[in-house]
């Protein structure tokens, strides 16, 4: 596995739309507020040429302008790290001309963003061996003052830390607009619920503690499975690649609902995909506290994913429902959880 250089104090940092660009509010004044602060901490900044489109269906621009772009950026040795300007809804019909190979020979660096962007974090890991951060997009680093977790994603890519840790409260709504009034699209998160972990442990003696260790693979679950059996699923290459390591998942979901995780779910496990886990960590889902059939959210993973006879911690800090720790993909991690505290730590063998 290929770990970037840190980003230096003065290097710069690419801002890429493969998947939604700043096109609308609140999402423009974010990130003209992102560039404004990351300028302010000395370091130099490239826009791609998408960053404001808005003209794609489901992204930015057309996917081979996206596909160009994100190529372009990724094998510039001038650019030392890139974040993306969103996640959305169509970055899977960019993968087809992604140069995985030229990105495989180019010097590595650390892309970060998340939710459609699984289709390249996940991807760099399985295609190109090479890292990736499953973290915050640009703009919400324009949301002040920062989150804690803003500041851990910063600093994994400036490499000042690699332990990253649960934060306690999460935001399930913005906050509250009195009648009259508009958002401010600079407010921090309104964090207002208790962090709460679920476990399901192959044991089943009701401990609220686990341990896992193993190579981190995952993202967005919505995408993951969309990429399952297509010519971009070498997750079995991966999986035999790191087999000694055995492969630690980290999963959340977007758009789908509970039954829909579960399909989703069901058909990664009988596609292998599972075959070598050494635990799963969840985050909780966009769709938090809904209920199909007598399936909720927990129920939905644990009755698929229980069969694989290793720890699962559910309801993480991983995500759309913010704060997110961020998660560096295809690095080693142990992962150690009591309570409502976890902690993952990065090894970058």
């Amino acid at each position: 596995m290929r770990y970037p250089k840190p980003l230096q104090k003065g290097g710069t940092i690419g801002f890429i739309a493969p998947s939604f660009g700043c096109a609308i509010e609140p999402y423009q004044s974010r990130f003209e507020k992102a560039r404004e602060i990351f300028e302010s901490r000395g370091y130099r900044l490239y826009l791609g040429p998408n960053c404001f489109e808005g003209s794609g269906i489901g992204i930015s621009n057309t996917p081979e302008l996206c596909a160009k772009e994100l190529n372009d950026t990724m094998t510039d040795p001038s650019v030392d790290a890139v974040i993306t300007c969103g996640g959305g809804e169509l970055m899977c019909e960019v993968v087809p001309m992604i140069d995985f190979e030229a990105i495989a020979k180019a010097e590595p660096k650390w892309y970060m963003g998340y939710s459609d962007n699984t289709n390249y974090t996940f991807l760099s890991a399985t295609l190109a061996d090479t890292a990736a951060v499953y973290g915050p997009c640009a703009p919400a680093f324009g949301r002040v003052p920062w989150h804690p977790s803003l500041t851990d994603a910063m600093k994994i890519l400036t490499g000042e830390i690699r332990e990253v840790s649960g934060y306690g409260l999460w935001e399930k709504d913005e906050a509250p607009v009195a009648e009259g009034e508009e958002a401010d699209p600079l407010a921090p998160y309104y964090v207002t619920e208790p962090l709460s972990l679920k476990y399901h442990l192959p044991t089943d003696s009701g401990d609220r503690a686990a341990k896992m260790h193993g190579r981190l693979l995952g993202g967005c679950l919505d995408i993951l499975v969309n990429l399952c059996g297509t010519r971009y699923d070498r997750v079995a290459e991966f999986n035999e690649r790191y087999k000694a390591d055995g492969t630690l998942w980290f999963l959340e979901a977007c758009d789908l609902d509970p039954l829909s995780v579960r399909r989703a779910l069901w058909s990664l496990r009988e596609a292998g995909w599972f075959d070598t886990a050494t635990g799963f960590l969840i985050g909780r889902p966009r769709r938090y506290g809904e209920e199909m059939f007598g399936v909720d959210q927990i129920k939905a993973v644990t009755d698929i994913l229980g069969n694989c006879e290793v720890p699962i911690i559910l309801d993480a800090d991983i995500g759309h429902l913010p704060p997110m720790m961020p998660i560096v993909c295809g690095s080693v991690a142990d992962v150690a959880a009591e309570g409502d505290h976890l902690t993952v730590t990065h090894d970058y063998i």
